[in-house]
């Protein structure tokens, strides 16, 4: 049984051999071609990645800053949940000194204003 498993594996390897040969025998391309393609797709790869990486630093820190004392309710709920309701509560009760207000008036919870409040400002 363990001359079999031998013989088994040998013939494994030589066909992965042969398969490689295969692979590489069959391009048309040297071996420099090879390189030179690969040092092209790969800066290609390497562009395209700092793009992306551009466009989501963009996008993230592109938030527009709503200020509670001027906003519109279309404008107040666009941000992360606030309800119509709460934008109705929030303009009832303007004006605010500062963003934190809206906690200390019971307009919205601690919670909620933790996901706004990088969003939000108060100017006079």
């Amino acid at each position: 049984m363990h001359r079999s498993g031998v013989k088994i594996k040998a013939v494994f390897l030589a066909l992965l051999f042969v398969g490689f040969v295969g692979l590489v025998a069959c391009t048309n391309e040297s071996p420099d071609q090879i390189r030179q393609k690969t040092a092209e797709e790969t800066a290609a790869v390497k562009r395209d990645s700092k793009a992306v990486a551009e466009g989501l630093k963009d996008g993230l820190s592109s938030k527009k800053s709503v200020d509670l004392n001027k906003a519109p309710k279309d404008e107040l709920t666009s941000l992360p949940g606030i309800t119509a309701r709460e934008a109705d509560h929030i303009i009832a009760e303007r004006p605010y000194a500062n963003t934190h207000q809206l906690v200390t008036r019971h307009v919205i919870s601690e919670d909620e204003y933790s996901q706004i409040q990088d969003r939000v400002v108060v100017n006079r």
